[in-house]
């Protein structure tokens, strides 16, 4: 054997350190080893040195380490057994996680090292060897949304000649929570709070409003863009604030204990919305004059319903488990992206009619990623500008905006002073201090066919929304991948919460927020306990209807500026699942392409039917009017509409087109990206995968029969 030998990397995911020895003298049929005779090395003849490969075949991986001419993976074992006097070290990967299970590895000796009582490593002399002693790399493995290692190289010192060896080959494993160099794996030093720790109430209440306030696109806006087209009154808009608020909080506390217990704010969704526009502007509607926004509020109450009822049934049957096999980061991120993608006739063109207030708006949201900040910051300037006559034009009433149409001189005018104005809502003084939200507040819900089929598609790319912000937010707080069954549970229990949402009548649904994702980034905190603490206090904060009239006093120029941020986040969100595939496949690029084109394109062609009535309507409402005069004619109203409805649809069209290419056209899982789930036996072996998804005790024994939703 050499004296000084230097240690062999075997990959960039795993490093050892290889301890030469001192004072060998080569002997015929034998090595003389600290004045004892050890016997020639017999290789084992059922040890496979290429059983790695034979891994990577079975789960897919495929290595980036580029090696020696010449070398291999494979041949870097067969040199360790050689020269360390004994098998290689077996090394057990996660194919979920891809990264080394904590106490699973563990060195067979063969006449080189031995083991104490407690597994210490013992030299020839039968000394426990010493801590740090020579040169150790760590092990790192980074678990990417595949669920496959990722290298993680750490350089390698030599060691000294002269220093004491025992012939063994030492294997260091990172543990959670320690650092790699190069980008290994972190473990959980990547987050101010992990998923089950308790940072301390005072922390717990920043955190926790601070994550809600992150979110106060999503939550607030959604409402000033619905209730005005509805027909409601600033009243109204308050009303359904403090509603969305208060639904968020309690979804979102019951997502915690009794969903997939991930940290995720439940919500009102962008996915609900286009279709809400769609049946708020059906051609019945647009006559009304008495009632019509609690008309269409129970319409919508009555869909949502039925949408919501299909989503349990989906969850609870556990077909989603099956489902999951079909659902992957190409259907998932063209999606999402179209989602976003689908307001861009909203977005600008209502925060264009102020543009001295929306530009520095939305320049302030990218410099600061911080929409409470930035929004407050616009709405005081907004204020002065306001009360500095900047909005006051000659002969027009800045009191009823409505009134100007009548002179030609403030025609042009009108426009402006409401949505750039901020003094032109009434919510302030006409809500109430105390008011808490109740069940049927709007009346009892309508149910059409028409409504609750786009409704019951639409809970279905929530669904699709939701399984790619799982995997995503499991991958953020360190964690494994939740199982089939507990992702089952999680989509049951969003349309749970939906229900709940039909019956407080909220205009959407209820659903895990896309956003959420980007919020964890920012924070660096992942801990259920602050998401809980957050939902209580937007759940005593709905209760003070002073809270959501101040909300919904924002001007509608603001909130669409705001909200073009939040669209184009939502895209890029959706995009960003593509990481978890080969993003350079042509086969991918090619389906995701197609997929967003024929998304914005078939729903362009939908809409430019338009009927005689659509003249009144405002230009970013046409593209919404297309369900009640479509192309599709079958002589069944209801089902016309319904068809016409969907494929005008964005998101729609994009998830058929996507989930039909991505499951036939050949790919190889790697190429596709597949995703890898935890099974179901990994949560009775896996003590923390058990703490991280398992239901609370006491709901499991009232729940064991429901063995496909992972309890």
């Amino acid at each position: 054997m050499e004296t000084g030998s230097n240690s062999e990397s075997l990959n960039r995911n795993v490093a050892m350190s290889v301890r030469g020895s001192t004072g060998k003298k080569k002997q015929q049929g034998g090595v003389t080893l600290a004045g004892k005779k050890v016997d020639p090395f017999v290789p084992r003849s059922e040890h496979n040195p290429r059983e790695l490969r034979s891994w990577a075949k079975r789960t897919g991986f495929v290595s980036d380490y580029s090696g020696e001419a010449g070398s291999s993976g494979s041949a870097k074992f067969e040199a360790l057994e050689r020269r360390g006097g004994g098998s290689s070290p077996k090394i057990e990967i996660d194919p979920v996680v891809g990264r080394t299970r904590q106490n699973e590895i563990e060195q067979e000796t063969h006449g080189g090292a031995m083991r104490g009582e407690n597994g210490a490593v013992l030299d020839g002399r039968g000394r426990k060897e010493k801590e740090n002693e020579g040169c150790e790399r760590k092990v790192g493995f980074n678990g990417n949304g595949n669920g496959h290692g990722v290298s993680a190289v750490a350089p390698v010192n030599e060691e000294k000649e002269g220093e004491e060896g025992n012939g063994d080959v030492k294997v260091s494993v990172l543990h959670e929570g320690e650092e790699v160099a190069d980008g290994g794996w972190q473990g959980p030093l990547g987050l101010k709070c992990g998923l089950k720790e308790n940072p301390g109430i005072v922390p717990l209440i920043y955190y926790g409003l601070q994550h809600y306030l992150s979110l106060v696109g999503s939550l607030v806006l959604i409402p000033l863009v619905m209730v005005p087209v509805m027909g409601g009154t600033d009243k109204d808009t308050a009303t359904v604030i403090s509603t969305i608020l208060f639904l968020s909080g309690i979804t979102t506390i019951l997502h915690s204990y009794f969903g997939t217990r991930l940290p995720l704010v439940q919500g009102s969704s962008f996915v609900y919305l286009a279709p809400a526009l769609v049946i708020i502007n059906a051609q019945e509607y647009r006559n009304l004059t008495e009632h019509k926004f609690r008309h269409i509020m129970r319409e919508l109450q009555g869909a949502i319903i039925v949408g919501s009822v299909f989503q349990c049934i989906l969850g609870f049957s556990g077909l989603m488990s099956i489902l999951l096999r079909l659902i992957n980061p190409i259907v998932v991120a063209p999606t999402v992206a179209a989602v976003g993608l689908a307001f861009f006739s909203y977005g600008f063109p209502q925060a264009g009619s102020c543009p001295e207030i929306t530009i520095p708006q939305i320049a302030l949201v990218l410099i600061f990623t911080l929409v409470p900040l930035s929004l407050t910051i616009i709405w005081i300037y907004a204020s002065f500008l306001t009360a500095g006559g900047a909005y006051n034009y000659k002969g027009c009433n800045p009191d009823i905006p409505s009134s100007n149409i009548l002179l030609d001189a403030c025609r042009k005018h009108a426009y402006t002073m409401k949505h750039c104005r901020t003094d032109v809502s009434n919510a302030l003084s006409t809500a109430a201090w105390v008011r808490i939200p109740y069940p049927l507040q709007w009346g009892i819900p309508i149910f059409h066919f028409r409504t609750s089929i786009i409704m019951v598609i639409v809970s279905l790319v929530a669904s699709v929304d939701s399984v790619g912000t799982y995997r995503a937010t499991s991958l953020q707080v360190n964690s494994r991948p939740p199982t089939p069954g507990v992702v089952s549970r999680g989509i049951a229990l969003e349309g749970f919460c939906s229900i709940l949402a039909g019956l407080w009548g909220s205009g959407t649904g209820a659903t895990t927020l896309t956003e959420n994702t980007h919020t964890i980034d920012i924070t660096k905190v992942a801990s259920r306990k602050v998401v809980v603490v957050g939902a209580a206090f937007v759940i005593l904060f709905s209760f003070i209807g002073k809270v959501g009239a101040l909300l919904a006093s924002i001007p509608q120029a603001l909130a669409a500026s705001v909200l073009c941020f939040m669209w184009a986040l939502t895209a890029a969100l959706g995009l960003s699942n593509l990481q978890y595939s080969k993003s350079a496949s042509f086969r991918n690029i090619t389906i995701v392409g197609v997929s967003l084109f024929l998304g914005m394109s078939i729903p362009a062609y939908f809409q430019q039917y338009q009927a005689e009535s659509s003249l009144i309507l405002p230009s970013y409402l046409v593209p919404y009017a297309a369900a009640s005069s479509g192309p599709f004619r079958s002589g069944i109203k209801q089902l016309d509409f319904a068809i016409n409805a969907l494929m005008s649809l964005n998101m729609v069209v994009t998830l058929l087109v996507a989930f039909l290419l991505d499951n036939t056209v050949p790919g190889s899982q790697e190429e596709r990206g597949v995703y890898l789930w935890s099974q179901a036996e990994d949560i009775v072996t896996d003590p923390s995968l058990q703490s991280e998804y398992s239901l609370p005790k006491k709901v499991v024994r009232c729940c064991c029969c429901f063995k496909c939703l992972g309890v």
